[in-house]
């Protein structure tokens, strides 16, 4: 309360030089926090990566199908993720290899 009672016996050239004062400190600040905002964001470009990923080129395509079923030919696998149940079962039953499996 002490500052504004000093504000209003202020002369209004005094009221001036201290807003302009004011103006200056505030500038000298924003014109600091950009250089440091425009060197954290360097930093950024140059060793992490910004916004969203980029998806691959070859996400969501189709792939031809590498292996058949020995028991039913419907059931095809083009070799991507994991091994289908399928496969593993006619593996354990039969003793075969993936190989075994290869579309000629």
């Amino acid at each position: 309360m002490a500052r504004s009672k000093s504000l209003t016996s202020m002369s209004l050239e005094a009221l001036v030089e201290l807003r302009d004062s004011v103006a200056e400190t505030l500038r000298d600040r924003a014109v600091d926090l950009q250089k440091q905002l425009s060197k954290l964001s360097g930093a950024a470009r140059n060793g992490a990566k910004r916004g969203r990923p980029r998806r691959s080129s070859l996400k969501g395509r189709r792939v031809a199908a590498k292996y058949r079923s020995k028991k039913d030919s419907k059931l095809t696998w083009a070799g991507r993720g994991a091994t289908p149940r399928w496969m593993r079962e006619e593996m354990k039953a039969g003793k075969l290899k993936k190989e075994a499996f290869l579309i000629k």
